[in-house]
């Protein structure tokens, strides 16, 4: 129990949120099946080692969720599965990653047309003038799957900002003949859902999500697209063929050295 609390103390997710994580993945590795009966309240209490009303306000949440179904007299079941789609795999070059982001449908729920400046890397050029910030959600279908809070310098911003507004900019950037694009820095990390993305992707409060930095530097050395992308885990993947040596002309096969 004092390793649990342990592990338990790193995170300053709430309790019953880690806890409630630790049991989506069980349905969603399928170690707890549809149908099936999981422990008693009492026996996860021992395993957990937290509170009665810990494991109580976990199963609420996979409840609300449609993961779990508590009955009466009978136990808790698993009722449901976690949409498992990772239909969108992450581009590995600059025009994959515009056409990965034409077509997106994108709601406008945050404008300022005069925002603080976005913090720059190492190496992400330097700050524009002035910046417009437009917070997204992202759709595929009806559903969310991303939510976007893009840093657009600001001149790029007023000359278009009923498009800018309306569609994605990424593409509308690359037309624009006058704009000539030096650098794309992109940076993918793992992150976890705050209260904000939670409610806008409709995901558990610090369900993990997969963040990915886009930094457009242009040739006069200016950030002129900084944007974070927060992505629904169970839409997110990263695939790659490992022996692809293609560009280099080198067989694309592997035979393990003799020792």
């Amino acid at each position: 129990m004092a390793k649990l609390s342990l592990n338990y103390d790193r995170s300053r997710v709430p309790l019953y949120i880690q806890v409630a994580s630790v049991m989506r993945q069980r349905i969603e590795s399928g170690r707890w099946r549809e149908g099936d009966k999981i422990s008693t309240i009492e026996a996860l209490e021992t395993e957990f080692g937290v509170a009665r009303v810990t494991i109580r306000q976990a199963i609420e949440i996979l409840r609300e969720e449609g993961l779990l179904d508590a009955r009466q007299g009978r136990g808790t079941f698993v009722s449901g599965k976690p949409r498992e789609r990772h239909w969108l795999n992450l581009a590995n070059d600059f025009d994959a990653v515009v056409s990965s982001v034409k077509n997106n449908v994108i709601r406008i729920v945050h404008i300022e047309e005069e925002a603080q400046p976005p913090i720059l890397g190492d190496n992400e050029g330097t700050l524009a003038d002035a910046y417009a910030l437009l917070r997204s959600v992202q759709y595929n279908g009806d559903e969310p799957f991303a939510m976007v809070n893009l840093y657009l310098a600001r001149d790029l911003f007023l000359r278009e900002r009923k498009r800018f507004t309306h569609l994605p900019a990424l593409p509308r950037i690359v037309e624009m003949e006058d704009v000539t694009i030096r650098h794309c820095y992109q940076t993918v990390t793992i992150g976890v859902a705050d209260p904000e993305i939670s409610e806008r992707l409709k995901i558990g409060l610090g369900e993990p999500t997969a963040d990915c930095r886009l930094v457009l530097v242009d040739d006069h050395g200016v950030a002129i697209y900084a944007a974070d992308f927060h992505y629904h885990r169970n839409c997110f993947a990263l695939r790659r063929d490992l022996l692809d040596r293609a560009a280099s002309g080198k067989p694309s096969s592997y035979r393990r050295k003799a020792s």
